[in-house]
């Protein structure tokens, strides 16, 4: 039975406009760890040894004696030579945030895919751990930074997990081929994909639920949703759009989680509209801000009309809503929770999603009448008159279902 973990926090103290130990207190009691003390130090000159000096390694192994402490866990990404020699000074488990991260995706992954994709990212980290063939991995033992979605065998080498790497990947590659199908059937529909994209802890779930009436798991917790979420929504007088509820994002998302994600991520490449989700209750919401767009840059999805959100709004006070709204004028202000203003987020979907859309004239004989549900169901009928051949109908179609209409155009 592995034993509860203590944890000492160890962040850079030349953080002034926020306490970054918050957020990583918050990681640490996701992923299942008690923080019993804080530690901070200058992390402006790391050293290659150590990351930090002699005399400040010195303190953090006082510290964890005082406290009784059993793990470490640096805010900072460490070399295996640091994380290595830090261990043997503490005697104590040292991870860093990467290792964090990946121990809290690996206990949140619920669908095959998601396991698969932490897997992944944890054998790539591992990869970079290993320095040389043969080194055993035994001496992580159990606990925060060693639990997998897979079967987390102790004694690696690099051609095994090479051979792993390979194998994982062929089998998100067919997941992702499936993926595609499911993505093209959509096209056909041709249902409008409305993706939330945000922080960690933002309230995406929240309101995915709220908009479309369903109960996802939700709660004041990072990284609970890790799975892509479809839903089907009405965002008025008709209109309906799918929206997607997206895995959160945070400062220091290791390079190894969005490689593996890749595929889960492209949805916001395919997107019609991007929500971006804010906690307005944040302590840093321009630095969150800023994390979510460079992903987004990164993903190669700026150039999608983006509706920026501040959620959580009842947590605001009024000087500081007035603040958020002087540098986000376009911001929208809502609570997904208590579904306060949610009607002015539709009305912006229904307005965006509107200049996508036309009005038509047609004509449609008795034997084609099957393509009618196709318009009920994407667009909006102004009028219909019968006639000897068939059905003459003006109606307001998506701009993407027009081309499907065109023999059955009229001027008239």
């Amino acid at each position: 039975m592995i034993e509860k973990e203590l944890a000492i926090l160890v962040s850079d103290k030349r953080y002034c406009n926020y306490d970054p130990l918050e957020e990583l207190r918050q990681l640490a009691k996701t992923a299942g760890a008690e923080t019993i003390d804080c530690a901070r130090f200058d992390f402006s000159h790391p050293t290659a040894n150590l990351f930090i000096g002699k005399g400040q390694v010195e303190k953090l192994r006082e510290l964890c004696d005082e406290k009784n402490a059993n793990l470490i866990i640096f805010d900072h990404e460490l070399s295996p030579t640091q994380q290595r020699n830090l261990e043997e000074i503490t005697q104590v488990k040292v991870i860093d945030r990467t290792q964090l991260i990946l121990d809290i995706f690996a206990q949140h992954a619920n669908s095959k895919e998601g396991e698969l994709q932490v897997e992944l990212a944890q054998i790539n980290y591992l990869l970079t751990r290993l320095t040389g063939k043969g080194k055993e991995l035994s001496q992580l033992g159990g606990g925060i930074g060693t639990r997998g979605s897979g079967e987390m065998k102790l004694e690696y080498d690099k051609r095994k997990i090479r051979k792993n790497i390979t194998i994982l990947n062929k089998r998100l590659e067919k997941i992702s081929m499936h993926r595609e199908l499911k993505r093209e059937k959509r096209k056909e529909n041709m249902t409008p994909l409305i993706v939330l994209v945000g922080y960690t802890n933002s309230g995406k779930t929240t309101l995915t639920n709220t908009l479309s009436s369903s109960d996802f798991a939700q709660g004041d917790k990072l990284f609970l949703t890790l799975d892509s979420v479809m839903r089907k929504i009405d965002v008025g007088n008709n209109q309906k759009a799918i929206i997607v509820d997206t895995v959160g994002f945070i400062k220091g998302l290791p390079h190894q989680l969005i490689a593996s994600f890749k595929s889960t991520l492209e949805e916001v490449n395919y997107a019609d509209i991007l929500v971006h989700v804010m906690d307005s209750s944040s302590i840093d919401i321009e630095g969150n801000y800023k994390v979510v767009t460079d992903i987004l840059k990164e993903l190669n999805a700026l150039d999608k009309p983006i509706v920026t959100i501040f959620n959580k709004e009842d947590k605001l006070n009024a000087n500081d809503k007035r603040e958020l709204q002087r540098i986000f004028p376009k911001g929208i202000f809502i609570s997904a929770a208590n579904g306060d203003n949610i009607e002015s987020l539709k009305n912006k979907l229904f307005q965006l999603l509107q200049e996508k859309r036309e009005i038509v004239k047609i004509s449609i004989p008795f034997d084609k009448m099957n393509i009618l549900p196709m318009i009920h169901e994407q667009g909006k009928i102004i009028t219909k008159e019968f006639k000897n051949n068939g059905v003459r109908i003006t109606a307001e179609i998506p701009r993407t279902l027009s081309w499907k209409l065109d023999p059955y155009k009229t001027k008239k």
